[in-house]
């Protein structure tokens, strides 16, 4: 936790740092068309290859990010992918780094002594290799216009995926530049708990007590208006006591005084 600590203030430091050089390239999350494809890529902590779907394993939400290591606008977003992986790790999130046009040992230099908090993996090393690679592929499919597309992040929920075959999904959240951190906070929280829009529930099949409609007005000067309670505090008007065939009753109940 001390080191996840250290390693969250060093980067953010670091992108205080360099905003004065580097400007913003925030960038909305949007659903874009991608055919994102399984891989096999190096661990930059083992040196070992890792299986994508292996990597997903066991998670709700995951959210890949490709950047290269000496990026200006990766450096402003690195402080807030670690935010955000340390508060909902827990929850069933992952991040995934895919580390492109640059060196293992630059990428290893930027994360610190610490390491990378969550597994990075390398897909290129070169500059020369920008245009070979399936990141440039799938930033050309999903609109991305940047020169370098450093930072470029995907959403992906393991469990609407391929289960097997090459191409993991067809379509994903993508965020073509730096994350906006409230909106993707609140759409890693509303993923991870499945939150939903409430649901108006209709009102109580039984009819209310005289006392309780007499008690519902609403004193009004000019106006009175009935009302009526449903399950989750909500109330309707007087199409609410309609549905339920209650017009004589309240057109024959004495009104209140002033």
């Amino acid at each position: 936790m001390k080191k996840l600590l250290g390693l969250i203030c060093i980067l953010t430091i670091s992108a205080l740092a360099v905003r004065a050089q580097t400007g913003h390239e925030y960038s909305p999350l949007v659903e874009k068309t991608v055919n994102y494809k399984n891989w096999s890529l190096v661990n930059l902590k083992t040196d070992k290859p890792d299986d994508l779907r292996s990597l997903m394993s066991g998670k709700k939400l995951v959210m890949v990010v490709y950047f290269a290591p000496w990026c200006g606008n990766w450096r402003n977003e690195a402080p807030i992918a670690a935010k955000l992986y340390e508060k909902y790790k827990d929850q069933g999130f992952q991040v995934i780094g895919v580390s492109e046009y640059g060196s293992r040992d630059d990428v290893k230099k930027f994360f610190g002594d610490a390491g990378a908090p969550y597994p990075v993996v390398t897909e290129s090393e070169s500059r020369d290799d920008k245009q070979k690679t399936p990141h440039y592929g799938y930033r050309q499919l999903t609109g991305d216009t940047r020169n370098w597309g450093s930072p470029w992040n995907i959403f992906l929920e393991p469990a609407k995926l391929n289960a097997s075959g090459d191409v993991v999904t067809e379509k994903a959240w993508v965020v073509n530049g730096e994350l906006i951190e409230e909106d993707v906070d609140k759409f890693i929280g509303q993923h991870l708990t499945g939150a939903s829009a409430t649901v108006i529930t209709p009102c109580i099949r039984r009819p209310p007590s005289r006392v309780f409609i007499r008690n519902a007005f609403i004193r009004k000067r000019m106006f009175i208006t009935p009302v009526c309670f449903i399950d989750r505090g909500i109330f309707l008007t007087w199409e609410c006591l309609m549905a339920m065939k209650m017009r004589s009753l309240i057109s024959n109940m004495p009104l209140p005084k002033n």
